[in-house]
């Protein structure tokens, strides 16, 4: 099973706002996930960033692959280095 930490969206049209999520690749993008770790909103200035560092960190140990995107926001957020 290939886990990844992905984004899942969420709200209106052209209005997004994401849940980063833990799920098995095989799922599609907003379809079932192992658990949700934080939270994003690109509209805001600047951009909020919610993720819990802890379990974060424990699914990365675990062999957990973050997605470019999430990478990065892991990264600003200051989680990954």
């Amino acid at each position: 099973m290939a886990v990844k930490i992905r984004l899942r969206r969420l709200g209106a049209k052209k209005a997004p706002y994401y849940h980063v999520v833990v799920a098995d690749s095989r799922f599609s993008r907003d379809g079932r996930f192992i658990e949700e770790i934080g939270k994003y909103n690109p509209l805001t200035n600047p951009a909020t960033i919610e993720i819990d560092a802890e379990k974060a960190n424990q699914w990365l140990a675990n062999g957990a692959q973050p997605t470019e995107t999430v990478r990065s926001i892991l990264k600003k957020s200051g989680i990954v280095k």
